[in-house]
């Protein structure tokens, strides 16, 4: 198959995107893949961390398409505003995290589909995250029980749950 941009080579890269939903292929040579930023002849690998993750930021993974302005938000803790998020593909430290979540948010959900650690907790979490994960699971309990039509059990996990605030409130 030759290279659908110069139509002179034999194509050895296959580009297919997804766009909204829309897919579109290319097959190019190496030549022209190289000048299109996909690799090289030397390296066809040589894609960047930035390049790989893409648009997971949207817009604002190129920094140049956003309007800079005197009045950007920064993180408190390393100063880090949203723009350096979006080009590294990196917070800056723990507090980035808080001060840009709301920009943040729908990027988190496309790469990991939750917003809520669902793993393990280490061991220096302390008892009342393990309390408050019991209590996540014991609403969801709930909420089946309920769906049903298992009120006794509804009522015994109804229970559960109050005792367990109340020790979280103490």
């Amino acid at each position: 198959m030759l290279c659908e941009k110069c139509h002179k080579n034999e194509a050895t890269t296959h580009i297919k995107r997804v766009i909204n939903g829309q897919a579109s292929e290319v097959y190019l040579c190496a030549d022209c893949a190289a000048k299109a930023g996909f690799g090289s002849i030397h390296s066809p690998f040589s894609l960047g961390l930035n390049d790989l993750l893409g648009s997971v930021f949207g817009e604002a993974a190129h920094p140049q398409a956003i309007p800079t302005g005197g009045d950007q938000v920064r993180c408190s803790g390393c100063g880090s505003t949203f723009q350096d998020i979006a080009a590294t593909g990196r917070a800056g430290c723990a507090k980035c995290y808080d001060t840009f979540y709301d920009q943040l948010l729908p990027s988190l959900q496309r790469l990991h589909g939750k917003t809520r650690h669902a793993g393990k907790l280490p061991a220096s979490a302390g008892i009342e995250a393990k309390q408050r994960r019991q209590l996540d699971e014991l609403r969801k309990s709930l909420s089946l029980a309920i769906e049903k039509q298992e009120f006794e059990k509804a009522a015994a996990l109804r229970d559960e749950i109050k005792a367990l605030e109340q020790e979280l409130k103490q």
